[in-house]
């Protein structure tokens, strides 16, 4: 790589960076948990919204925000639950920028608690863009195999939550889930674990609850 690409490589995270801080900012003023997703394509990230919504909606307000290279069938998926979704195509790019979510800000409902922003399916590129969320999630789904903390350490490094999803599936294919646990807090001690399951409803209520304890803990901390 040229100096010419990394400096320019640099200013492009650095604006990024900016402006993830002003939509932190400006989300948190009023009282939004925004939570980013990370994952491999067919993670099941969707399905997981999906499960999160059940629980919470409509009782409690969510919104979520979809990224994919093409078409809108994540975003209809969280619009047939009732739940406010756009969907952001970005037509090559593996990874959502902060500039994308800031667009969508003056549409968000005034009652909104938790903005959930579904990632394009990719470990690498999305874990160098700050969206402005206040938690990251990365996702690992039993099918992947159990070398991914390994493989892309990045993505698991920069999270605050690891989601084993698919735990259904555990008894028929070969997956050391203690180990994967272990090398992923290899990576990062800080790591909260949940294993979960869309089709069994397993730790979804778990994961939910640790949502509303973080997204109390941030309101405080910045009240």
């Amino acid at each position: 790589m040229s100096r010419k690409e990394i400096t320019v490589l640099e200013d492009l995270l650095s604006s990024n960076k900016k402006i993830a801080r002003e939509i932190r900012e400006h989300l948190t003023s009023r009282g939004i948990l925004t939570v980013n997703l990370l994952s491999s394509p067919g993670s099941g990230k969707t399905s997981l919204l999906e499960r999160i919504a059940e629980i919470l909606w409509p009782e409690h307000r969510l919104a979520v925000i979809e990224g994919d290279i093409e078409t809108d069938l994540d975003a209809s998926r969280i619009k047939a639950r009732g739940v406010p979704a756009w969907q952001i195509t970005t037509g090559g790019a593996c990874h959502l920028e902060a500039r994308m979510i800031a667009r969508l800000l003056a549409e968000i409902p005034e009652e909104t608690e938790f903005l959930f922003i579904e990632n394009v399916g990719n470990l690498v590129c999305p874990a160098a863009y700050d969206l402005g969320e206040n938690l990251r999630l990365v996702l690992l789904s039993i099918p992947e195999g159990e070398d991914k903390p390994l493989k892309y350490p990045k993505a698991f490094l920069t999270a605050h939550c690891l989601v084993i999803t698919k735990i259904d599936l555990l008894p028929h294919i070969p997956f050391d889930l203690e180990k994967t646990k272990r090398e992923a807090r290899k990576i990062n001690p800080q790591l909260a674990i949940f294993t979960t399951s869309a089709r069994t409803g397993e730790g979804i209520r778990e994961l939910v609850d640790y949502l509303f304890q973080q997204r109390e803990r941030w309101l405080k901390s910045h009240a």
